[in-house]
């Protein structure tokens, strides 16, 4: 490690900024070997770190002392950053990354990545991840790669030969595994009113968690589905298996499900190993307006903290504390209103610590304009705000609500209203 530790010294420089793979995509062996040296890397001065999602417990507050943290969410482990006060927020629609990057208003001096072992043409794969780090690699002074036998070869846009790296070392960790996400009654019941509405041959967008889990489950039924996603989890390996999810009327990318990361466990690096059937793309093509626009009906499934009765989302801020991010909500909403036959919707239950999760007004920021509500769905329904006026988007909201809560949210829209210049029917 002591050998790392000074060929890192060598290749960083005070003040670089740091690019690594978020989640499951974390190359651990170089990132602990880069907080555990941060001083001596720093040289007396401050190195800075992109933060995505945290999936293990690299990254800590104290580290601060070294080291300046900024990023698109504070999700997963690296919440404990935000609540310490020590990570700085990025407001940014994901599909902007790139071209952020590319400008060098985020520079992009590092890059960590993990990597699979080469194939027989010597190309190393990305393995679990393209997303954002495709424009890194194009701007970074320094790439650094970890080859890890467990990393499956996927087919991608990028693949590095050994040329590429300014240096290569072998894995000392076996790769992180998402946390396992089992969905509840609530989850099941929320899947349930999202699967009743996709149609054979649907795109999916449906990201990692409880819920896109719950959803994957209940699509067992359907007949050529396609997916086109930001992250992949381990529900889409048995649509996959089951002969579900084929790919073959997305209307791009035919026989292809394309992922920015696969975030899952060792069931989906075994499936994606050297699997024509899966390819990753970075952000510029999973989060592209024009793309998502080309598919063959997106659905589109996304998060939130809260609703407000005009379909308002925070996707940021919970009880005060930063805890989300704005990230591909806005560019997948916007993608799936303008494809033919698109869901556009957002998925939460109806109440979190005995508190409504349908509000008069939000406690957080507008991660996601009222403009851009399509469906919101809990587990007492879907309230389809398209093409609706606000009192009729107020009343749609009311009856997905928890019942306990509906008559003090009649009560509170009545207020609101008036002050939107809308009568409350």
């Amino acid at each position: 490690m002591q050998d790392l530790a000074a060929s890192l010294k060598s290749l960083l420089r005070p003040g670089d900024t740091l690019w690594w793979g978020q989640a499951t995509a974390e190359p651990l062996t170089l990132t602990r070997a880069v907080v555990r040296h941060r001083h001596a890397l720093a040289q007396g001065g401050r190195l800075r770190v992109f933060v995505g999602i945290g999936n293990s417990d690299t990254l800590r507050p104290e580290q601060a002392d070294a080291i300046d943290f900024f990023g698109y969410i504070a999700g997963g482990t690296h919440r404990a950053l935000a609540q310490a006060g020590v990570l700085d927020a990025l407001p940014s629609h994901y599909s902007h990354l790139p071209g952020l990057i590319r400008a060098g208003v985020l520079p992009a001096d590092v890059v960590l990545l993990q990597v699979s072992p080469p194939d027989e043409q010597g190309r190393h794969s990305l393995g679990l991840v393209h997303e954002y780090l495709t424009a890194a690699l194009e701007k970074a002074r320094v790439v650094i790669g970890e080859v890890n036998p467990a990393i499956p070869w996927t087919h991608g846009s990028v693949h590095l030969q050994a040329s590429d790296f300014a240096l290569l070392v072998d894995a000392e960790n076996a790769p992180l595994d998402a946390e396992r996400a089992d969905p509840g009654p609530v989850e099941q019941a929320i899947a349930g009113h999202i699967a009743a509405r996709v149609e054979d041959g649907a795109t999916l967008q449906v990201g990692i968690g409880k819920i896109p889990e719950a959803v994957l489950s209940a699509l067992h039924g359907r007949r050529d589905l396609g997916l086109h996603t930001g992250a992949a989890g381990d529900g889409i390996v048995a649509l996959a298996e089951a002969g579900v999810l084929t790919n073959a009327r997305k209307g791009r990318d035919a026989g292809v499900g394309i992922a920015g990361i696969l975030m899952g466990t060792g069931v989906l690096r075994r499936w994606a190993h050297h699997n024509p059937r899966i390819a990753l793309r970075g952000t510029d093509y999973t989060h592209d307006p024009e793309v998502l626009a080309s598919l063959n009906q997106l659905v589109a499934i996304n998060a939130a903290i809260e609703v407000d009765l005009t379909g308002q989302v925070n996707a940021e801020v919970a009880g005060g504390a930063y805890v989300g991010g704005v990230g591909g909500a806005v560019d997948f909403l916007r993608g799936a209103a303008r494809s033919k036959g698109g869901l556009p919707i957002v998925a939460l239950p109806s109440t979190a610590k005995a508190a409504t999760r349908i509000v008069a007004q939000l406690s957080g920021p507008v991660s996601t304009p009222r403009s851009d509500a399509g469906l919101i769905v809990t587990e007492h329904g879907v309230a389809d705000l398209r093409g609706q006026p606000l009192s009729r988007r107020v009343q749609r909201m009311i009856d997905v609500a928890a019942p306990e809560y509906r008559a003090e949210l009649e009560r509170q829209a009545h207020a609101l209203l008036r002050r939107c210049g809308a009568a409350f029917a």
